[in-house]
């Protein structure tokens, strides 16, 4: 009765319209009257316990550090780097987004952010060199959910720091899939491009090739710095957001000079405002994570899935699709928050490595991101490509299938995700 009147009242409070935390905090809030429990004192404790946390603090220093980036020139400066490496082959283009598409999610963790960066640069350029809109519009998009996967990556800090799972193993277990994502999509993208008639951008010189990396060096030291400070213990998964904050900064306004000082304000208002929309929900979501451990709701999906509970395959199909349904209604921050304390008891029950299904889970709710009804990263991809839902879907299908085959395949051979991270940590 309780898991019935939580996930029906939260459906029908977001079905009318209201923000997601806000609907998180009344479903919270009938849920207590039904339990006859309610507090308001409670409310406000939880409220501020969900953000008051140190590891969360990596978020708003990663987001600044994105927002630091688009506006200091180093955006472009990994756009033409590709462009130098990769466009000159057939549908090079295409290329060249993926290849930003990884670079960009070794900076900013932020699939939006990653989108509406590469695709209002990319999209006019490719449609200009007689690439259809709808298909680049949907590798761009399909690119963007690598940065959820790759380190730094913003939804794996909201998912460690609710399971309680080192931020610092999520991180290094996404590096080979969201690499396996990259490669897939290079295959896809090289099969539906072949009888394009599209242009060929010439060739760079050895030179233009050489300034093209000299200056975007800044930019590609950066996830080196990350990624290495992480393994070698030199600073911690939030240490490494202010080092990226701070070094974002420094290359912006001192190396590139394209951020200037009076930009910095609305720099730091944009951060905040995204920083703001991320913690409430965080906050909205430690309430109802509270109240389904009081409603024991653990225990009774548990019993619905126990019958496959010593079958870790099927456990895991059939985890999997109930993810894959959810982030298609839902947000993935918001699914983040109220599926992980819900299923970690079953994962923890079965065996599961929580570090390789909190990958499969990122990974499973980022793919809801690019299909309907609520598609964040494909809405975004509508609005800077300039072109509507239905003709996004017609050219994203290749790649929605390719991510989906990486997810399976990574749910089949385990291996593939901890194998690297055995070796690495």
């Amino acid at each position: 009765m309780a898991l019935a009147l939580f996930v029906g009242s939260l459906i029908s409070i977001m079905a009318l319209g209201v923000p997601i935390a806000l609907a998180l905090l009344l479903s919270s809030v009938l849920l207590m009257f039904h339990l006859d429990i309610f507090d308001s004192q409670i409310v406000a404790q939880y409220l501020i316990n969900g953000a008051d946390s140190f590891a969360l603090l990596a978020v708003p220093f990663f987001i600044l550090a994105g927002e630091l980036m688009n506006a200091g020139g180093i955006s472009n400066r990994i756009i033409n780097f590709a462009m130098a490496i990769v466009g000159h082959i057939r549908g090079g283009m295409g290329y060249v987004a993926i290849m930003a598409s990884v670079l960009f999610a070794g900076l900013s963790g932020s699939a939006v952010a990653d989108t509406a960066a590469l695709g209002a640069i990319l999209i006019p350029m490719m449609v200009k060199s007689g690439y259809e809109r709808n298909r680049s519009t949907g590798l761009i998009a399909a690119g963007g959910i690598i940065a959820p996967v790759i380190p730094p990556s913003i939804p794996m800090i909201i998912f460690g720091v609710t399971s309680g799972v080192s931020i610092t193993a999520l991180f290094t277990a996404g590096i080979v899939p969201g690499l396996l994502i990259a490669v897939g999509l290079v295959i896809a993208w090289s099969i539906v491009v072949r009888k394009d008639k599209v242009e060929v951008l010439p060739r760079k010189t050895v030179k233009e090739m050489f300034t093209a990396t000299r200056q975007a060096i800044w930019a590609l030291f950066l996830p080196v710095i990350i990624i290495g400070g992480l393994r070698g213990g030199i600073f911690t998964p939030t240490e490494a957001g202010v080092v990226a904050a701070a070094y974002a900064l420094f290359v912006g306004l001192v190396i590139y000079r394209e951020l200037k000082i009076q930009e910095l304000y609305k720099v730091v208002v944009a951060a905040a405002k995204t920083t703001s929309i991320v913690m409430f929900l965080v906050a909205a979501a430690m309430v109802s994570a509270w109240l389904i451990s009081v409603a024991n709701i653990p225990a009774v999906v548990t019993d619905i899935l126990q019958p496959f509970i010593d079958n870790r395959l099927l456990l895991l199909l059939m985890i999997n699709v109930l993810v894959l349904l959810v982030g298609m209604m839902m947000d993935l921050t918001p699914a983040i928050l109220i599926l992980t304390p819900v299923l970690m008891p079953i994962i923890t029950q079965a065996g599961i490595d929580p570090v390789y299904f909190g990958v499969l889970f990122v990974l499973n709710l980022s793919i809801g991101l690019l299909t309907p009804p609520v598609g964040t990263v494909l809405n975004v991809a509508s609005s800077v490509g300039k072109i509507d839902i239905p003709s996004i879907l017609k050219g994203i299908w290749p790649f929605l299938l390719v991510e989906i085959l990486v997810l399976i395949l990574l749910i089949l051979f385990p291996s593939i995700v901890l194998v690297p991270l055995q070796w690495w940590m």
